[in-house]
């Protein structure tokens, strides 16, 4: 029985057990469905132990004081014990559902649509990770072997939907039990369903909130504008010099390290079916592309870094006339990172930058959220991505094309605390609306899926 037999034979086997799993509420942003993301990993574990994976142990994360929400560990060792080792990580909690009164039907009771799977979790991430204990079951099934052709070490975590808290620490901490060649990422999206894709990059993030403060309380301006700073005045000649007129980022030293886009990755975004107008009407309606100069709207979004200005407010914002000068004004602002940029380093030259501009009779305040989140990025042409393109064009038959994820995820801490290079696996769509209402997966996709799974590790074993 060859690959693709298999996977056709057991398929209704594989979505029956995918339905158990999506039942399950693991939202791990809501305390209150913390025991449901515990049920959530101990399904999946018994789920992998039935697959034939022989260790397969639930990990707690957090601390006694802080505890965290558990990670699924399973392994399968090779055949041969030179072969190479592949960590395989996705996430088996979800979003939340609200607002539910827009879901046709129950999002933890998935029902098949057509071809369609709907439910919280369908496409992200239950059903792409869970593609891989189908593709590596079919690949022993056609080879006749009794082991997977590498080291298959699955992870699967329980907070990435809530910020991955604890996943950093984790890693550090079992860091020997996690050493591999490659880590593959199976929770990014493709193009289209007949444009395959590979995903090879996402961005960073990291966001402040600025103030300005200038009298002690607000002042009638007939008696003092003109004559004092005005702090409302003052953030906005801060924010409006935040881009030049190329719509470049002008903080010193911002595009310093940042990694380059080959004409090959150019040329693939290029090669893409990307209509503009219709884009554009997916962006809320928006009139006009726009963005630094030089640049196609693909190119921005996904592989240049930006800064946003997230909300402003500060003075009279009544109904009504106040005429004053303000005593404050208060900004929140954002900064998408791509590869080559440090969120910490961005935030300093956020913060150099306000103390230079904020004028004299202007005290100025910035507080940066959290550690931000670091982007992280994987070359076309290196050998974990080339496989992984091979295993995908032997499956949909054409050209597999590149682009990249404007979004932010833990990828960044697995590729630098475990230092292997990443590769994306994903069959997820755009359109899959997840994080939203109704979310959905293409179950013949997940079917591929599971086909590019069982081919992936004979490329990365180096036989075919």
């Amino acid at each position: 029985m060859d690959v693709r037999e298999y996977i056709d034979a057991n398929a209704s086997g594989f979505f029956a057990a995918l339905k158990e799993w999506l039942a399950i509420p693991s939202i791990s942003g809501d305390p209150e469905r913390r025991d449901d993301v515990r049920r959530s990993a101990v399904w999946l574990e018994a789920h992998l132990r039935e697959t034939g994976f022989p260790v397969v142990e639930i990990w707690e994360t957090g601390t006694a004081d802080e505890p965290g929400l558990p990670t699924v560990f399973a392994e399968w060792p090779a055949e041969d014990p030179a072969a190479p080792t592949v960590v395989v990580y996705g996430h088996h909690d979800v979003q939340p559902v609200e607002p539910l009164a827009e879901w046709a039907t129950d999002p933890f009771s998935p029902v098949e649509r057509g071809d369609r799977l709907v439910g919280r979790g369908a496409s992200d991430d239950k059903g792409q990770i869970f593609f891989h204990t189908l593709g590596v079951r079919a690949g022993l099934a056609a080879s006749g072997g009794t082991a997977p052709p590498v080291t298959i070490k699955m992870l699967v975590e329980g907070e990435e939907e809530s910020g991955s808290t604890h996943f950093a620490d984790l890693l550090r901490e079992r860091r020997d039990r996690l050493a591999c060649d490659a880590i593959v990422i199976s929770d990014t999206t493709m193009w289209a369903a007949d444009v395959p894709s590979m995903c090879t990059g996402m961005r960073g993030l990291t966001e402040a909130e600025v103030s300005m403060y200038g009298p002690s309380s607000d002042l009638h301006s007939g008696s003092f504008g003109g004559a004092v700073p005005n702090p409302l005045h003052a953030m906005t000649r801060l924010l409006a010099g935040l881009h030049d007129e190329q719509n470049r980022v002008t903080l010193k030293g911002f595009y310093d390290g940042v990694i380059e886009l080959t004409d090959q990755e150019r040329d693939s975004f290029a090669r893409l079916p990307f209509d503009e107008a219709e884009w554009l009407a997916t962006a809320g309606g928006s009139r006009a592309a726009f963005g630094e100069e030089g640049y196609t709207t693909l190119e921005r979004v996904w592989a240049r870094p930006t800064a946003e200005i997230n909300g402003m407010w500060g003075g009279h914002t009544g109904p009504g006339g106040k005429t004053i000068v303000p005593r404050e004004a208060h900004a929140k602002v954002s900064f998408r990172l791509v590869a080559g940029q440090d969120p910490q380093a961005v935030q300093q030259a956020f913060e150099a930058y306000v103390a230079e501009h904020a004028p004299p009779g202007i005290r100025a305040e910035v507080h940066v959220t959290g550690a931000g989140v670091r982007p992280c990025f994987s070359p076309i042409d290196s050998p974990g991505v080339l496989a992984a393109r091979r295993a995908m064009e032997r499956v949909f038959g054409k050209e597999v094309l590149f682009t990249r994820e404007g979004g932010s995820g833990p990828e960044a801490d697995l590729a630098d605390i475990l230092e292997a290079p990443l590769v994306f696996v994903a069959v997820g769509l755009d359109e899959d609306r997840i994080h939203a209402p109704n979310e959905k997966v293409e179950m013949p996709l997940l079917l591929r899926g599971a086909e590019v799974a069982a081919y992936l590790w004979d490329e990365f074993a180096g036989r075919r």
